[in-house]
């Protein structure tokens, strides 16, 4: 990958970045996010945080590389841990993780009172979508933002999220799928909601096949395919 070229995936995540940000990327994978933003000229300053060594010193070589020592910061620490008050961070990305890993990230940043609550979030969670809308929600964000796109044959979400002075009601379908998501219907979109309900169907038949008492999680399943099977049959 060329220095100031992204994946398909995180590309879609540089352009809901907004202009002259101060972003901090955590988990930064290599720091090539904020390293292509910058050679692009889209962004002021970044802080690239990474938990483990060795992801943390290939992403310090990263920026070295590209002469970036003074417009990035590299730090080694937990999650929300890496940003300090005054970093003065106006946008958040966290990719590439799970969806209720990111919600942990962001939950312990609240508490340490390293997530003011009045940055933009771009977040790229690999599963588990639908646990970090429910928390996005709890904590009176509005999701203004959703794409969705298949990267080497993986289906990948991005949520932009960002406290409104209105909050945004949800139902259970649209935390489920993703309000501008669901709405848009896209190829991709039935691609992965026709792969889940092949899934959801095999989880079906086992548990009815089960000898344990499980009605709850059966109704469960059901409910949740016949949501799929709702949206699917929107999009015919």
């Amino acid at each position: 990958m060329n220095a100031n070229e992204l994946s398909p995936r995180l590309q879609v995540v540089a352009d809901y970045v907004p202009a002259n940000a101060r972003l901090a990327d955590i988990g930064s994978d290599h720091a090539y996010l904020p390293v292509a933003l910058l050679l692009n000229k889209k962004i002021q300053w970044a802080l690239a945080g990474e938990v483990v060594q060795g992801p943390y010193e290939a992403a310090k070589r990263q920026v070295a590389k590209n002469n970036l020592e003074k417009l990035i910061e590299v730090r080694l620490a937990d999650g929300m841990e890496a940003v300090l008050l005054e970093d003065q961070i106006d946008t958040i990305t966290i990719c590439g993780m799970g969806g209720v890993l990111i919600k942990d990230i962001l939950e312990r940043g609240k508490k340490l009172q390293r997530l003011s609550g009045k940055e933009r979030l771009v977040l790229q969670p690999n599963v588990g979508e639908r646990q970090l809308r429910e928390w996005l929600t709890t904590e009176g964000y509005t999701i203004i933002a959703e794409t969705i796109l298949e990267d080497h044959r993986k289906i990948y979400e991005v949520l932009v999220a960002e406290k409104l002075k209105t909050t945004a009601q949800y139902t259970e379908q649209e935390l489920l799928f993703g309000p501008f998501l669901m709405e848009e219907c896209s190829t991709i979109f039935v691609k992965k909601w026709q792969r889940q309900l092949e899934k959801l169907e095999k989880v079906r038949a086992n548990l009815a096949r089960s000898d344990q008492q499980l009605d709850e999680k059966i109704s469960q399943v059901e409910l949740e395919i016949q949501w799929i099977q709702e949206v699917l049959h929107e999009s015919e």
